[in-house]
């Protein structure tokens, strides 16, 4: 059951954030996923916590991370 946990920062509206959810399910699907199986988060994320709530928690350091950015903090 993959779950999809999209962080960014604030500034997208709730139309904006159904789109990118609906394509990260497509390309789910494109891999052979079912989309009843499929669930998406977006969170909205202040700039200026975005190194202490994901950075620091959820890339630095992260074994898992597959694609790693093009930044550090």
């Amino acid at each position: 059951m993959p779950h999809i946990s999209l962080k960014m920062y604030k500034g997208r509206n709730k139309e904006e954030k159904i789109k990118i959810a609906n394509e990260l399910l497509k390309v789910l699907e494109n891999n052979g996923i079912k989309a009843s199986s499929v669930s998406v988060s977006v969170s909205d994320i202040e700039p200026e916590k975005w190194k202490e709530e994901v950075y620091d928690r959820e890339i630095r350091e992260n074994d898992d991370l597959i694609i790693k950015p093009g930044y550090e903090m």
